[in-house]
């Protein structure tokens, strides 16, 4: 099963000849079957038919009718087999023993029982079922033969008859054979695309493809986007990058940074990528990797006429030579449309070219399974090549529109999902706007309050000096009371001493001086009483002032009260947050043997489209303008004397302007002979 978690999957398959018909029912049927079942067995067995497939044993299960004994084909425990252990129809034949393997996927292991008769076509067929592949042309399974090498299994031969290392279980991986030349445009169904996604991205983490720094940091948010989809600071808290394995380790090592500054700069990335499917973030990964020098090439040791040490790099658009010590610019190119056929004798190769006026190209493998690995790519890869320039079969129109139906369907729903999104951080907005203007309304109403007590306090102090002047009147009214009370005295005095004058007339003038004296006084006294009730008079205006200003203060407080109400809360809204050919080479008995294929070049449309195509980055300016982002942040924490020696062969590239595909098109110029008199002098 595709989707990151591993699950077993124990199916038992099998292929026989027609005399061994009963020997499968036998292996199938379950035991203590009904009349009925034997009688339709017999009968079966009568007519001598082909063997039969998983779903037709499964039908014949069926007819039994559930009786007891009986049970559906299902999955069964660690290599458990349907044997003759669980059936008992009448039969004389030995049953042969069980195959167990186990194969490996980019992200699952299958596990299997097949019968030693079985194909590698069926064992690669029944793998594809498993997983839900149909584009099966880029895949095989591969596997390690006898000699420690690594080979492709030949489906057109038995399993057990190819030289595999004997081990139980036996093991093999599923993995592309063939690449395509555009991933967007070619690889149809998601399962495909998360195979390639997940090959590519361990081949560069393990630095099988060269990838400079900028890129791999590019490459690395795409593949976090695909893992766990948009960045989302509740869901993704600080370190929730630390166990991912994100960068070749050249990477790291040629860099002065940590690895929290490595996460900080991939999840800033990281957070660039919103809206993103998970499986576009694969794509977009797959356009910018296959763009990369070493993407999609296999490469084998060969020697020329003269025994110059050389690379042989075969690919989805041709045969490239490259030097000893750079498999990033290749020296000579030759597209699979020049080429006729191909054959090899021991461990002499020859390409034979369209132009007949050219010579053959002639090279030399060190082992005769290279050469066989050569040819079986070569095969594939031109007959892919052929078929890309020719309108799509019926089956492969019928998955693309399906493909584009699913994807459109895909489409409609995150549509969907977003506006629904949308919507929710709409209603988020209006909550914050609305608790703002809650948070506004109360910071008023506390201004409002703190007016009321300062206008409170002022009263308080209005009424506190009333209360003051108030006294002070009162002061004054008492002193302007005993003041008249000395009037009246002195008038009484005056009165006495004027009867006295009249009865002392003999001292008259003493008299009058003392009267000049207290009428003196008298004027002093009444001017002090006059001043006195003026400075009283005035005191009364002052009091009866303070208590109009105390009226009207009153009267502005009670209107601001009535004026302003508390405003109501705002109602809270809630929103919720969702993957060699290499059969037994007995070499001492084939060396004289010759392997040869014709290649087909007719009824195409286009022979070299594959020169005029652009880099994604020269496609994308947003995807250029990051990429020169990023070598400039990265270039400071560069240590220079750890650059490889790729990484400097990348740097020419990239000062003289070179990509992939100008490069393609400058080893392609010149005739075939021309480029085939540049390979021998090399």
């Amino acid at each position: 099963m595709v989707g990151g978690v591993q699950q077993k999957h124990h199916i038992a398959f099998r292929e026989v000849e027609e005399d061994e018909l009963t020997d499968t029912l036998a292996a199938i049927l379950m035991p203590a079957v009904t009349r009925q079942w034997e009688m339709i067995y017999n009968r079966v067995q009568r007519t001598q038919a082909l063997p039969l497939s998983l779903p037709a044993r499964a039908a014949l299960l069926s007819l039994s009718g559930g009786s007891a004994g009986s049970r559906p084909l299902q999955p069964h425990s660690a290599w458990e087999t349907l044997s003759s252990a669980e059936a008992h129809p009448p039969t004389t034949a030995k049953m042969p023993k069980m195959v167990n393997v186990r194969v490996t996927t980019m992200d699952a292991e299958l596990e299997f029982s097949f019968h030693p008769n079985t194909t590698g076509r069926q064992l690669f067929d029944q793998v594809a079922r498993t997983i839900g592949l149909r584009e099966l042309w880029y895949f095989g399974l591969q596997y390690v033969d006898s000699k420690g090498f690594m080979a492709w299994l030949n489906q057109d031969k038995k399993v057990m008859a190819q030289d595999m290392k004997k081990e139980t279980p036996l093991q093999f991986k599923l993995k592309a054979k063939f690449y395509p030349e555009d991933v967007n445009e070619e690889l149809i169904q998601d399962v495909t695309r998360r195979l390639f996604f997940l090959q590519v991205k361990e081949d560069i983490l393990t630095e099988d493809i060269y990838c400079p720094p900028e890129s791999a940091v590019l490459l690395a948010s795409y593949a976090i986007q695909s893992k766990y989809g948009d960045h989302n600071k509740v869901e993704h808290h600080q370190g929730y990058l630390a166990s991912e394995r994100m960068l070749p380790k050249r990477v790291l090592e040629q860099h002065k940074l940590s690895k929290d500054q490595w996460e900080e700069r991939i999840q800033a990335w990281h957070e660039e990528h919103r809206s993103i499917l998970k499986e576009e973030a694969m794509i977009e990964y797959l356009k910018i990797a296959q763009d990369l020098e070493m993407y999609g090439v296999n490469f084998f040791e060969i020697k020329n006429k003269k025994g110059t040490d050389l690379w042989l790099g075969v690919d989805a658009l041709g045969l490239n030579i490259y030097g000893k010590e750079d498999k990033l610019s290749p020296k000579i190119g030759f597209p699979w449309s020049e080429i006729r056929n191909i054959s090899f004798n021991d461990k002499k190769f020859i390409i034979k070219p369209i132009d007949k006026k050219s010579p053959d190209f002639i090279f030399y493998a060190p082992r005769l399974r290279v050469n066989k690995s050569i040819l079986q790519l070569c095969m594939g890869n031109h007959e892919l090549y052929m078929r890309r320039r020719k309108t799509d079969s019926i089956e492969v129109q019928q998955m693309k529109v399906q493909a584009k139906e699913e994807r459109l369907q895909k489409k409609m729903e995150r549509d969907q999902l977003e506006g629904e999104k949308k919507r929710r951080e709409a209603i988020e907005k209006e909550k914050e706007q609305m608790e703002r203007e809650k948070q506004e309304l109360m910071m008023k109403l506390n201004q409002y309050e703190e007016i009321t007590k300062k206008a409170e306090r002022e009263l308080q102090e209005q009424l506190d000096r009333a209360m003051r002047l108030e006294e002070e009147r009162r002061r004054v009214e008492q002193e302007a009371a005993r003041l008249e009370a000395e009037r009246m005295e002195a008038i009484i005095a005056k009165e006495e001493l004027a009867r006295q004058a009249e009865d002392q007339i003999k001292s008259q003038e003493q008299l009058a001086a003392e009267l000049a004296d207290y009428s003196t006084k008298i004027l002093l006294l009444e001017e002090a009483k006059r001043a006195k009730e003026e400075e009283a008079e005035s005191w009364h205006c002052k009091a009866q002032e303070v208590e109009e200003s105390l009226l009207k203060t009153k009267e502005e407080l009670h209107n601001v009260m009535a004026n302003n109400s508390v405003p109501a809360a705002a109602p809270a809204s809630s929103s919720s947050s969702s993957s060699s050919d290499s059969e037994s080479d007995h070499e001492h008995s084939e060396e004289n043997s010759t392997y040869s294929a014709e290649l087909q070049t007719q009824d195409i449309n286009d022979h070299r489209q594959e020169e005029e195509r652009l880099t994604e980055a020269e496609k994308n300016e947003r995807l250029q303008k990051q990429l020169k982002a990023l070598s400039s942040e990265l270039e400071d924490a560069r240590d220079q004397n750890k650059k490889t020696q790729d990484d400097l062969l990348h740097a020419e590239n990239v000062r003289a302007g070179r990509d992939k595909y100008k490069t393609l098109r400058q080893i392609r110029q010149g005739n075939t002979k021309q480029r085939i008199d540049e390979f021998e002098a090399l």
